[in-house]
């Protein structure tokens, strides 16, 4: 039809408006459409930016972690332990926190460890017992007193964790103050007096240690504690080994020798199944009468009836004893005590030394205390430090002489564990070689933080490699 005609029929339906063509339902005018592809660009370089900064922000989140919770940080050797002086003026009340802040960081996964290079360190590993150490530093007693952080202190690094002084009831330890620090001389000295929650209380807790392990494994507590998880049954980590220390209640008679074999003997029976070590405390000088037991008749019964009911451990492999005795017990004739001792009980060996209630020799010439390090070294009771090295080396080697000069009863040679002083790679090789196994260390934790072990490490290994 044409077109004129189809417009004068439209016109006379009422359709004035010309004919032209509908443009399409989705044509969008070119302006909106620009507009339209610069916001999706933004909004694509927004997720590309957020992207970004959320990548960046966990890569440095990562990375602090991973810094701070590595011993070889800085903050641990240098800011830690300062910033602990600083807030906590009381010693006792920063080492509370410390273990606090240990416990509940090992529980969340960011208590500091051993990473890295520091790891390997098949030059140092040695036998102990009868079992391969990853290496020969270990922690002092004292630190962990009632079980709190065994593994938490693992994690330092150190191949040997000695916990306690643990007594068969809970005492409270003597009165507060009973810490007070040296910081001249990195030195402190306490009076604690076994302050301890009881072999009960630390029993359970090691049990529940274990039992937690075994169920991680799927495997029972009585596997584990016969070795069937191929770990040490008291440290439960491969190329360690767990150290419980006992000692006697400070109101068991000092007089009756047998109430006092009964407490010791009643710590074992609570604690040797979940130790590696038991350490026989006689050296503390905070409990009345207790280095009088270092006499050879007295010290004789109580570790032969030590050893005896350790013999009865409930497990496949017994734990071995160990003796701890003072530094101050350093004439020819007391040594020679202890180590007949040592010899007719079957223990199997001797742990050199404790605090020293002496004062003499522990100020370096040239170091002035303040008056209120005056005052510290003038309290009663133990002093331990960098000073304590030359008398605990002296020791070392004397006492290796003397064993090694005993008739043994066996093949298997008494052992020696050295603390004492010990803050560097050098004093750690110097005790090695006078004739100890393990090099142990304390107060230079509390100053030195708890990269402490890691860096004598490595300087061990600096200095084997030279």
């Amino acid at each position: 039809m044409p077109t004129s005609a189809l417009r004068s029929r439209l016109a006379a339906r009422g359709f004035t408006s010309p004919l032209r063509a509908c443009p399409a339902r989705n044509t969008i005018p070119s302006g909106r459409r620009q507009a339209s592809t610069a916001t999706n660009a933004s909004v694509q370089a927004g997720r590309a930016k957020a992207l970004l900064y959320g990548a960046a922000l966990a890569a440095t989140a990562y990375a602090t972690y991973l810094y701070t919770t590595d011993t070889r940080a800085f903050i641990h050797r240098y800011i830690v332990p300062r910033l602990l002086r600083v807030v906590f003026p009381d010693a006792e009340d920063a080492h509370h926190a410390g273990t606090m802040a240990m416990k509940t960081l090992h529980e969340i996964g960011l208590a500091p460890r051993e990473r890295g290079s520091s790891l390997q360190t098949p030059e140092l590993s040695t036998s102990v017992f009868g079992t391969q150490l990853s290496n020969p530093i270990g922690i002092s007693a004292g630190l962990d007193k009632d079980g709190e952080i065994p593994d938490a202190l693992f994690s330092l690094g150190a191949g040997v964790v000695e916990i306690g002084g643990i007594t068969p009831l809970p005492q409270a330890g003597n009165p507060r103050p009973r810490v007070f620090r040296v910081p001249a001389t990195d030195g402190m000295v306490n009076r604690y007096g076994l302050n301890s929650k009881g072999a009960d209380d630390v029993a359970r807790r090691l049990r529940d240690r274990v039992r937690r392990f075994a169920r991680s494994l799927g495997v029972t507590e009585r596997d584990v504690l016969d070795g069937a998880a191929s770990v040490p049954p008291g440290s439960l980590q491969s190329g360690r080994l767990l150290a419980v220390q006992i000692a006697k209640n400070k109101e068991t008679d000092e007089r009756d020798e047998r109430a006092i074999a009964d407490d010791y003997v009643y710590c074992v029976s609570r604690l040797a199944r979940f130790a590696d070590i038991l350490v026989v405390n006689v050296s503390s000088p905070n409990t009345p009468g207790l280095r009088d037991l270092q006499a050879t008749e007295p010290l004789t019964r109580l570790l032969s009836a030590v050893v005896k009911e350790a013999a009865r451990t409930d497990r496949k492999s017994k734990p071995r004893v160990m003796v701890k005795v003072s530094p101050d017990e350093d004439e020819d004739t007391q040594m020679e005590g202890i180590v007949e001792a040592v010899r007719r009980s079957g223990v199997d060996g001797v742990i050199v030394g404790n605090t020293t209630k002496r004062r003499t020799g522990l100020v370096p010439d040239g170091v002035k205390l303040t008056n209120k390090e005056q005052r510290a070294m003038m309290e009663t009771g133990g002093y331990s430090g960098p000073a304590m090295f030359a008398r605990t080396l002296n020791l070392v080697g004397r006492y290796r002489k003397m064993l090694d000069a005993q008739p043994a009863s066996s093949d298997k040679q008494k052992l020696l564990f050295a603390t004492g002083g010990i803050t560097n790679g050098e004093q750690a090789l110097q005790v090695l070689n006078a004739g100890a196994s393990i090099a142990m260390v304390y107060t230079g934790l509390v100053y030195g933080g708890s990269g402490t072990v890691t860096r004598i490490k490595s300087e061990m290994r600096s200095r084997l490699q030279n």
